[in-house]
């Protein structure tokens, strides 16, 4: 596709998420990154992002303000304290934004649920990357079983891949992946658990979904979350469930492993490439659409 048709998108956020998703942007084919910001030219994304030829800012949010028409799009890579102040900036200056950060702010989307209900909001947000892993999941398994009362996941995610931003934010984590848990998979108990892993070779993001229920229909669970798996995969090819469904003891158990694309990141690093990859399919929807 001509560079003049592509939707023209920024990215506000220089770092690992930030030129992770400035990498896949510029290889889709419905996205053009028009504009990179940071708050240093001294940063490693700031500089890959110059090589590439990207325009690049210092300014952070005042690079928008000054000029408005540059993007149609902007994902927010920053935190979730500073999305609560851009949301107000970009929804004056009428840019789309799609929130990287655990803010809660905005619709919250996962693209294997409810892609369309997203396109057209000014404000979408993409949870957190234990979210994006796990509440497909969660909703198959409300869906093909009743009576299911509690869910509980826990994500292990490799500690070198949990930057500032990640573990400055856990407590917003928790809450946003809980909040996830309940709006789109339906299911009003929920706990959801992170675990920063240090081991040396890192390890691949690994989440694993318990839900409790006193009896079960195992085959139709197995088949419903074998088709979820499908649909993720069209946009994280990573995305693998290891352990099927096993029912045991009044519960029944998932486990799913995400290796990254290794665009930016390592690909151990699946837990930011997971939440990245449906960004990407968020605003590639959007472009679609327009």
């Amino acid at each position: 596709m001509n560079s003049e048709k592509k939707l023209n998108v920024g990215v506000l956020g220089s770092g690992n998420i930030g030129t992770d998703l400035l990498i896949k942007a510029l290889r889709s084919k419905w996205l053009n990154c028009n504009l990179f910001v940071g708050r240093s030219f001294a940063s490693p994304g700031m500089r890959r992002a110059s090589q590439l030829g990207v325009k690049i800012s210092d300014q952070s949010i005042d690079a928008f303000k000054r000029d408005p028409g540059a993007c149609n799009v902007v994902f927010d890579a920053t935190s979730a304290a500073f999305h609560k102040q851009h949301d107000i900036e970009f929804r004056k200056l009428g840019i789309k934004s799609i929130d990287m950060t655990p803010s809660q702010i905005g619709k919250m989307c996962v693209p294997a649920l409810n892609l369309e209900e997203c396109v057209e909001e000014p404000n979408v947000n993409m949870i957190t990357c234990g979210g994006q892993a796990s509440i497909p999941i969660a909703y198959a398994l409300m869906q093909s079983q009743p009576g299911i009362q509690y869910i509980e996941v826990v994500s292990s995610i490799a500690s070198r891949s949990a930057g500032p931003g990640t573990r400055a934010n856990i407590d917003e984590y928790i809450q946003n992946t809980e909040a996830g848990l309940r709006e789109l998979a339906g299911c009003e108990h929920v706990k959801a658990i992170l675990n920063l892993n240090p081991a040396d070779p890192c390890i691949d993001m690994q989440t694993t979904i318990f839900a409790q229920v006193e009896r079960c229909d195992i085959e139709a669970i197995k088949k419903a979350v074998a088709d979820m798996e499908t649909r993720i995969q069209s946009y994280v090819p990573g995305y693998k469930v290891v352990v099927p469904p096993v029912f045991d003891n009044g519960r029944v158990m998932v486990m799913v492993r995400v290796q990254g694309l290794g665009d930016y990141l390592p690909s151990y690093a699946g837990n930011l490439d997971i939440i990245n990859c449906a960004a990407i399919a968020m605003v590639e929807a959007f472009a679609k659409a327009h």
